[in-house]
């Protein structure tokens, strides 16, 4: 759809002409030189026939050319173009990502090649956050400690690139499960979203911090807000020899999400990781049609590129002749 952002600029149109009309006529100072009348309509005749007619007529013309294409370029010729906006689904979801100790064992395969725990999850897990378009996504990573790597946002692409980044070491290398569901929840209590989910990830068991991970989730479904939890390793505590490390307690992890109304997945593959993704997009699906978005195209720089060529061409024109 095409229109104008001024189109009131039209009104200067007429404006040369009314000036012509109205205004009293330039007194051109000068010499003159008296010549015998058979003289001065010779040479009038002589320059009639210098100059043709066509070109009198494109001299006369490309003035009113340009002032028209300068005053259509004012008026803000534009297109509309509608756009489809991205996606909103209302939602807030927080990763919580483990990057204790136990994350460096390389127990998993990934295209074919053995990889640690935290290159498995931090490519798969990347893939994830870009596929929530139309969340609003935050990133907290804890070992020891809990911290937000990434607040929440709409750019996925950022949050994604973070978990890409993540290293074992910058939280400490306990497991305090509970401090990091502790601070998303902090986060989203000051949220109105319609929708608040925690994806928490772990490979091993509640280590640290002083409070119990199912009573930080009973705070959770009291906020309405859903737990999902991967228990991340090829051994948990029912399976595992006595004193065995790098084991995850599965057990706590899915108490954690039945307390809060979530889904608890077992991963002990990369293929089970990637399934687990999959699961997670139609648990949490983004469904939104969207909004649409009014996007204009500005057109006025053909009809300013077109005055200036007019007014050069004059310009030429006048020095030619």
């Amino acid at each position: 759809m095409f229109d104008l952002a001024a189109p009131w600029a039209l009104v200067l149109l007429p404006l040369p002409l009314l000036a012509s009309r109205w205004l009293p006529p330039a007194q051109v100072g000068g010499a003159t030189l008296a010549v015998p009348e058979r003289i001065g309509t010779a040479l009038i005749a002589a320059g009639r026939v210098g100059r043709p007619l066509v070109s009198a007529r494109l001299r006369r013309g490309l003035p009113w050319l340009a002032w028209a294409l300068a005053v259509i370029a004012l008026s803000g010729p534009r297109m509309l173009e509608p756009v489809t906006a991205l996606k909103v689904s209302g939602r807030d979801l927080a990763i919580a990502l483990d990057l204790s100790g136990s994350m460096v064992r390389d127990d998993f395969f990934l295209d074919g090649r053995s990889v640690t725990r935290l290159e498995a999850v931090t490519t798969v897990g990347a893939d994830f956050a870009r596929r929530r378009a139309g969340d609003r996504v935050a990133l907290i990573v804890f070992g020891s400690e809990a911290y937000f790597a990434a607040p929440f946002t709409f750019d996925v692409d950022a949050v994604a690139r973070r978990i890409e980044e993540a290293q074992i070491g910058i939280s400490g290398r306990a497991t305090n499960i509970s401090d990091a569901l502790g601070l998303a929840l902090k986060r989203m209590a000051r949220s109105d979203a319609a929708s608040r989910v925690v994806i928490l990830l772990s490979d091993g068991a509640n280590n640290a911090g002083a409070t119990n991970p199912q009573g930080v989730a009973q705070l959770a479904a009291d906020m309405g807000v859903r737990v999902h939890t991967i228990a991340l390793g090829p051994k948990d505590t029912t399976s595992a020899a006595p004193g065995e490390r790098g084991v995850v307690d599965a057990a706590a992890l899915a108490a954690i999400s039945r307390v809060s109304g979530g889904e608890t997945f077992r991963v002990r593959t990369t293929e089970d990781l990637v399934a687990v993704g999959a699961a997670l997009d139609r648990l949490e699906a983004t469904d939104s049609a969207g909004l649409s978005a009014e996007v204009h195209r500005a057109l006025w720089v053909w009809p300013a590129a077109g005055a200036a060529l007019a007014s050069l061409l004059l310009a030429w024109r006048e020095q030619t002749e």
